[in-house]
């Protein structure tokens, strides 16, 4: 995986369950990766989803990245540090500044007052089909949120390091995206360009089942000129971990006593066996993160 620019990337987990196997090989992929290109790691946490916080699973964060035993260059030391210098209320207005700015182009945005409950009623891929497009209802009224509207024929094409060039029907992956949600608060899809440009970031990595969210931002960082360096990040998506059920693996679908994936093993072998086989590594380079990075720094050289 060659690299002709320096690589400043980042840990983006959310506060929003205990971290999965899934996280945990996200996060040692995306450590051995810049490690290996002598890089800059950001841990950025996006809480903009305060409902879904709770301190135990901001605490597991923290927790999960000493137990994997990795390290990062940038962000927060602990969740106290975090609440008072890194969390994303932070950075609000710089959010509310893209939305402004996203909001004074011609019939990009519009107002939205249905509810999740309706949206799924209405179509289960939880994909607009609503009727709030054609009431023109004002963006400044209570209790509305701020949709993007998506052309039928949106196609956002990127090349992905590992995936090849791709093209994706932002339309039919995503539709009509909220970007602020009806209490006032950017949605992650701004947070996240927003967060990205402001890092300087030049990397990300992520699981394939985010690729329409890539679409989302590459198209809404498109649109200002000061979001336009976010076009210039490079992407690596990688395949998913099945979980037990053979279906994805998501902290939305936890039992009330799960508490993810440094409970379910007795140590983080499991995550570095499980990087290795993502990685075509020789099984043995699964018994250790020394070993990890040794096989992934030569077969890089190879």
């Amino acid at each position: 995986m060659p690299y002709s620019a320096p690589i400043v990337s980042r840990l983006a987990p959310t506060p929003s369950g205990y971290l999965h196997l899934g996280n945990a090989v996200n996060f040692v992929l995306t450590w051995l990766i810049v490690r290996r290109a002598y890089g800059v790691l950001h841990l950025r946490i996006d809480d903009l989803d305060r409902a879904r916080l709770r301190p135990a699973y901001l605490d597991n964060i923290f927790q999960t990245i000493d137990w994997l035993g990795i390290d990062y260059d940038h962000g927060p030391s602990g969740p106290e540090d975090f609440e008072r210098n890194f969390s994303q209320l932070h950075h609000l207005p710089e959010y509310q500044q893209f939305l402004d700015e996203l909001r004074r182009q011609t019939g990009l945005l519009y107002a939205c007052t249905c509810s999740r409950t309706q949206v799924l009623a209405q179509s289960p891929s939880g994909h607009y089909t609503g009727s709030c497009p054609s009431k023109t209802l004002n963006l400044d009224a209570p209790d509305t949120a701020w949709r993007a509207f998506v052309p039928p024929t949106t196609v956002v094409p990127f090349t992905d390091l590992w995936q090849g060039p791709l093209a994706i029907e932002l339309a039919r992956e995503l539709g009509d995206f909220v970007v602020r949600k009806k209490d006032g608060i950017p949605a992650y899809q701004i947070g996240s360009v927003v967060d990205d440009v402001r890092l300087g970031t030049t990397l990300i990595v992520r699981g394939v089942d985010l690729l329409p969210s890539t679409a989302a931002q590459r198209w809404l960082a498109s649109k200002t000129a000061d979001t336009n360096s976010f076009l210039q990040t490079r992407l690596v998506h990688h395949s998913l971990l099945p979980g037990p059920d053979g279906g994805k693996l998501s902290k939305s679908q936890q039992q009330p006593l799960d508490r993810g994936i440094i409970t379910e093993s007795t140590s983080p072998r499991p995550v570095f066996a499980a990087v290795a086989r993502l990685l075509k590594l020789p099984e043995e380079a699964g018994h250790s993160l020394e070993a990890l990075r040794s096989a992934f720094e030569t077969a890089a050289i190879s």
